[in-house]
């Protein structure tokens, strides 16, 4: 350093000032670049911590199977399987193969930790079905979704019931797991045949196989025949036929061996004058004349005919195999005297229901019971009933009252109920045939083991309704009743007749309807069950089995094989059968007849019969009054019945509209139940007096 001069007296001497140059002025001081970094890393770090002092955790759970691509709009800092948000709204996107997208706007709050999950929804799966056979209807859950082979159908995924229906196959049903997310599965399935293999054969050979009374060939055969009990029929000329029940169960076959045929029974036509005659071989009751017979084949056999009043004839046939032949007998009567004395002078002298002239007379009758009615306008008609005796003259003697005036007019030809039903009055004892035999003949095609011949008579007048109970008159009784469907085809229109509905719901709405109009119920309930029936009640009441019968079949002196005559199939519409038009909702129809009814039609559609009675042949079988029963064979000689107080099943009668088999169509086929069918209805009936 420099020091200052001094003079010599030791004082400081100033020095001359010299001003620096530029050059040698101090240097200005400079911003370092350091100082700016740690100012921004400062800012950053107060961000930052700013950023994570007020964000919470947030863990985003996806359930799925495949990897799923998140993506979250906004600031969120993923951190390891979390992410650190701010609270507030924010768009969630979850993507995930063979899922639908999932999309949604999650709130963020204050606390610490939040999750949220989210299940992402699989896409349906693609699933192909083949089976054995093909053309197997394919039901999920009871919906059908096409036939297979069925390729790429769309399921959604999850537990489901598979179903696969084939005719003639068993239905297979089973449970599948629908895996989805898009995936393809694959099932090959075969069904089990519903049918069994059963070898016939015969000897000769050559005979027709009726199955159910369809033609199925001719022996030496093996059918394929579906499971359940089913009656297997052979016939050959001059042989015959042989009739066999089968128990068939699926997968199971059957050998029946060789069956040896008889030689064929010989056919007889008898008549007789009178007709009505009752007929016996061999002390068998046959039937009544005219009618034709089966005769064992070379063998003598005695053939009776006895009729009340008449001489009984008695004679021996033999008869070759298969052969033909018919007797025309005339009946000797034995005859007794009635002197009817008749007042007033000009009343009307009926003899079962044929008039015989006016006023009093001796006529020779028949020693059988004859109906007498004496009758007169302005008077009440006068009935008795006698039975001549051949020898010995007897007296009857009628005097006409007005006083009963009044109630020969209460029996009206027709009447109508409450609710709008028509029903006509039916005098059997007036008619041709009162006494008439029911059930058929072994021989006639289709008939079955319950319909045995059996005599009956009807001499109590009863009206009977001219059509079956509709759901608009039945639901007056139980509003809520509903007929129900069939494949999208309602059984529920109210000019449909009522079905789903049981014999105890029939009966009850005969006694609701008596009540209604304040007359004495023909069923005895207990506790809301009819237990039981009063036979001189005048209520109304199911129609008996020998009321209907002789109502459908009872034709002068002849006996309806079916509602339309006696030949079979039908050509014109006559009433409503399993038709052309029910195969997908029956499986079975009448080939070739086309009524334009799948299921039941509206009452009264086609024609009546010869007793102006609608669809008692057809559209819906009908609850009988009778309890179900199979009478013996020979049986003798009832009136009026009326079958037992009460059983377990009851009859029914007629065909209807899901029914096609000759069998089935005949008037006098007979089935039987208690609980409702989609195809049973019922008409009303009641007793006049």
């Amino acid at each position: 350093m420099r020091q200052p001069s001094k003079d010599q007296s030791g004082a400081i001497a100033p020095s001359a000032f010299q001003p620096l140059s530029d050059a040698s002025a101090a240097p200005k001081k400079r911003q370092s670049p350091l100082r700016w970094g740690a100012g921004l890393i400062a800012l950053a770090f107060l961000l930052v911590m700013g950023f994570l002092f007020t964000s919470h955790s947030v863990q985003v759970t996806v359930i799925a199977t495949s990897e799923p691509d998140i993506s979250i709009d906004g600031l969120a800092v993923p951190f390891g399987s979390r992410y650190l948000m701010r609270p507030g709204d924010y768009g969630l996107t979850v993507n995930a193969p063979g899922y639908y997208p999932f999309a949604e706007t999650v709130s963020v709050t204050r606390e610490d930790v939040q999750v949220f999950e989210v299940v992402m929804q699989p896409l349906p799966g693609r699933l192909t079905i083949s089976s054995v056979p093909e053309g197997a209807r394919v039901l999920i859950d009871g919906e059908s979704i096409g036939r297979t082979p069925l390729d790429q159908a769309k399921v959604d995924a999850g537990e489901h019931e598979l179903t696969l229906e084939a005719e003639r196959y068993q239905t297979l049903t089973m449970a599948l797991d629908v895996e989805g997310r898009d995936r393809q599965q694959q099932l090959s399935l075969s069904l089990e045949p519903d049918w069994a293999e059963v070898t016939v054969a015969t000897a000769p050979a050559g005979a027709t196989l009726l199955l159910d009374g369809e033609p199925s060939g001719t022996t030496p055969a093996t059918l394929e025949i579906l499971s359940g009990e089913r009656q297997l029929m052979l016939q050959l000329a001059t042989y015959s036929d042989a009739v066999i029940d089968l128990s068939v169960v699926a997968g199971q076959p059957q050998d029946l061996g060789t069956l040896t045929l008889d030689p064929a029974e010989g056919l007889l036509q008898v008549s007789s004058n009178p007709s009505g005659a009752n007929v016996t071989l061999d002390g068998e009751f046959l039937g009544q004349t005219p009618l034709e017979i089966a005769v064992a084949p070379s063998r003598d056999q005695r053939l009776v005919l006895s009729r009340p009043g008449y001489r009984r004839h008695s004679e021996v046939i033999n008869m070759a195999a298969g052969t033909q032949d018919q007797r025309e007998i005339r009946l000797r009567a034995q005859l007794g005297e009635v002197r009817f004395e008749v007042s007033p002078s000009n009343a009307v002298l009926k003899i079962n229901g044929k008039a015989r002239g006016t006023g009093s007379q001796t006529l020779s009758l028949p020693a059988f019971e004859h109906t007498v009615e004496v009758s007169l306008d302005g008077y009440a008609t006068t009935r008795g009933k006698v039975t001549p005796r051949p020898g010995l003259e007897q007296r009857m003697a009628f005097t006409l009252q007005t006083r009963d005036a009044a109630r020969l007019a209460a029996i009206k030809p027709q009447v109508t109920s409450a609710l709008g039903q028509t029903l006509l009055l039916f005098n059997p004892a007036a008619s041709s045939r009162s006494e008439f035999t029911m059930g058929a003949s072994r021989r006639e095609p289709g008939r079955r083991a319950n319909e045995v011949l059996r005599p009956v008579k009807l001499e109590r007048m009863f009206y009977l309704q001219t059509t079956e109970v509709t759901n608009a008159q039945f639901r007056q009784f139980q509003s809520e009743h509903n007929s129900g469907q069939i494949e999208g085809n309602s059984l529920n229109r109210e000019h449909q007749p009522a079905v789903q509905v049981s014999w105890q719901q029939a009966t009850q709405f005969a006694n609701w309807l008596s009540r209604r109009e304040g007359i004495t119920p023909f069923y005895r309930e207990t506790n809301g069950i009819v237990t039981g029936f009063n036979p001189s009640s005048t209520g109304y009441r199911l129609p008996t089995e020998a009321e209907w019968a002789w109502a459908a079949r009872v034709k002068g002196e002849a006996l309806q094989k079916f509602n339309w005559g006696d030949v079979f199939p039908p050509t014109d519409k006559v009433g409503n059968f399993a038709d052309n038009t029910s195969q997908y909702v029956t499986g079975r129809i009448l080939n070739g007849y086309t009524d334009g009814y799948v299921v039941s039609a509206p009452v009264g559609s086609f024609p009546p019969n010869h007793n102006k009675l609608y669809d008692i042949g057809g559209n819906v079988a009908e609850w009988i009054h009778d309890v179900y029963t199979i009478p013996s064979a020979n049986s003798t000689l009832q009136v009026d019945p009326l079958g037992e107080q009460s059983g377990d099943n009851y009859v029914i009668r007629g065909a209807s509209w899901s029914l096609s088999k000759l069998a089935e169509l005949r008037l006098s086929y007979r089935d039987y139940g208690q609980a409702g069918r989609d195809d049973v209805g019922f008409r009303l009936a009641r007793y006049a007096e």
